[in-house]
């Protein structure tokens, strides 16, 4: 007879593959203004709906930039980042802790190769390496928050350091997003609010460069370097 522990396991696979499929074979109908005009009906509580909703597209592979950009043109710059930033946050640490502790086995299978090079590298590096993924996006967000959890990096310092590393994207996405209502508003000075975001952003990519003379110029991610 099953047990209760290989059960939930079971049902914590079916329910998360389920709903990333769902959400692969509808990603044509996911838009802002539909999240827009969906959050709009709750009110005072859109802005933790907002969170929660974020936080479960994280989970099943929903695009980031879809409630990063809608966060900027519903709640503004400075709220919208703050929502934007706790959504990710949360949702990468429950992916982080349904790897670790339920379908391990589902997530080596879907990580592939990329799995070897986390944890690899995160054995070299610790939460360097978690902040290079962040920083560098050199694996897909969303599956990264699974394979992180097979890895061996405490839990608080993975939540700690995604925090942090993740807040330049965040905050540059959610501007421009901002920036895009505003222009389609009639605000001048929107021009100005996507260049910085567009500005932003392009520091970021040039960061594996940087990195990489800091690091002393090696190849690989995992062996000594973060690059």
């Amino acid at each position: 007879m099953m047990n209760k522990a290989l059960f939930l396991r079971l049902m914590v696979l079916a329910v998360v593959a389920g709903a990333i499929a769902l959400v692969t074979l509808n990603r044509d109908k996911l838009n802002p203004e539909a999240l827009d005009a969906w959050l709009s009906g709750f009110g005072i509580w859109a802005p933790v709906v907002y969170v929660g909703l974020y936080a479960l597209g994280t989970v099943v592979f929903a695009p980031g930039s879809l409630f990063a950009l809608a966060g900027g043109a519903m709640f503004g710059p400075v709220l919208g980042t703050i929502l934007n930033l706790l959504g990710a946050t949360i949702g990468a640490s429950i992916a982080f802790l349904i790897a670790r502790y339920l379908a391990g086995d589902w997530v080596a299978q879907k990580s592939g190769g990329r799995l070897k090079r986390m944890i690899t590298g995160v054995e070299n590096e610790g939460w360097r390496f978690v902040a290079f993924v962040r920083l560098v996006p050199v694996f897909p967000f969303n599956l990264s928050n699974y394979a992180f959890g097979l890895t061996r990096i405490p839990f608080v310092s993975y939540v700690v350091t995604s925090f942090i590393t993740m807040a330049p994207g965040a905050l540059a996405y959610t501007w421009l997003g901002f920036a895009g209502r505003e222009a389609l508003g009639g605000n001048a000075s929107a021009i100005r609010y996507g260049l910085l975001a567009l500005g932003l952003l392009a520091a970021i990519a040039f960061l594996p460069g940087v990195i990489k003379r800091m690091r002393g110029g090696a190849d690989e991610p995992g062996n000594g370097s973060l690059s």
